[in-house]
């Protein structure tokens, strides 16, 4: 009896620990598969152009490389349109992006239109 309430007080001492570091790391995020590295990406809802912040503000070096992972803030899971803008001034927009809750969701050459330089 007592090494069983010993094991229930480890478990119930150790499930914090593990729910936090299960939950640790998550959130929306970006990732670049376009093949330039990104000086900026601001979400609107769809069909719109009230752009939010520059969440590449978000990242260290204010940048995303190609095949980074860039964490998203401030955003509601839903359905955005994205400017995307380069450090030789040209900027595209991808339009209608899926955006779920702790997921990571990608934007690749293929999906940028309109642009200009």
């Amino acid at each position: 009896m007592r090494r069983q309430l010993i094991a229930i007080g480890i478990l119930l001492v150790a499930m914090p620990g593990a729910t936090l570091a299960q939950t640790k790391g998550k959130g929306i995020r970006l990732w670049n598969l376009t093949s330039e590295t990104i000086s900026g990406f601001q979400l609107a809802p769809s069909g719109k152009t009230d752009w939010g912040p520059n969440q590449c503000l978000n990242d260290k070096d204010k940048e995303v490389d190609h095949d980074e992972r860039l964490r998203i803030t401030g955003v509601e899971p839903g359905r955005y349109d994205a400017k995307v803008s380069y450090p030789n001034s040209r900027q595209c927009i991808v339009r209608d992006i899926e955006i779920k809750a702790d997921a990571v969701f990608s934007i690749a050459d293929k999906d940028l239109k309109d642009c200009t330089k």
